[in-house]
């Protein structure tokens, strides 16, 4: 079963565009991104603005949660992820082309856009998934650890 979740976990991933990334304030408070992403499997990658309080906040605390979901008015339909794991700033050259390129083609709309110096990619790798699939009952809710 742990692998077929998995399975599920990383096509849930890999079908939908955005997230809503949370991090912690260095005063502890918490804060919300609603951020576009992709996705290698079960890691996920983020770019944005390295000024911005969600990579002051990561450098503070790497650990972040995130949430997928759908946006179906149908409870009993409902399914998401809710995502516990550890973020990173990418610097690696070869994994920044690598993540250019599954952008490129999960948003074409990128490719016209010219680059900017000030944006940095951001790797998170999960540590614990729930997996919320509300079709099998109401309330259902599964986990697996990465």
């Amino acid at each position: 079963m742990t692998e077929e979740l998995k399975a599920k976990i990383c096509e849930y991933l890999a079908t939908h565009n955005y997230l809503n990334l949370a991090t912690l304030s260095p005063q502890g408070r918490p804060m919300a991104h609603t951020m576009a992403y992709v996705s290698e499997d079960e890691v996920v990658y983020v770019a944005t603005n390295k000024n911005t309080r969600k990579v002051q906040n990561i450098i503070n605390n790497p650990y972040v949660a995130f949430t997928v979901d759908e946006d179906d008015p149908d409870w009993f339909d409902m399914q998401a992820l809710q995502v516990e794991g550890k973020a990173s700033i990418v610097n690696d050259e070869t994994e920044l082309r690598e993540v250019g390129e599954i952008i490129a083609a999960k948003f074409p709309v990128t490719a016209d856009m010219p680059p900017d110096p000030d944006t940095i990619m951001i790797k998170i790798e999960p540590e614990l998934v729930y997996y919320l699939d509300y079709s099998v009952e109401f309330g259902y809710r599964t986990s697996v650890t990465f």
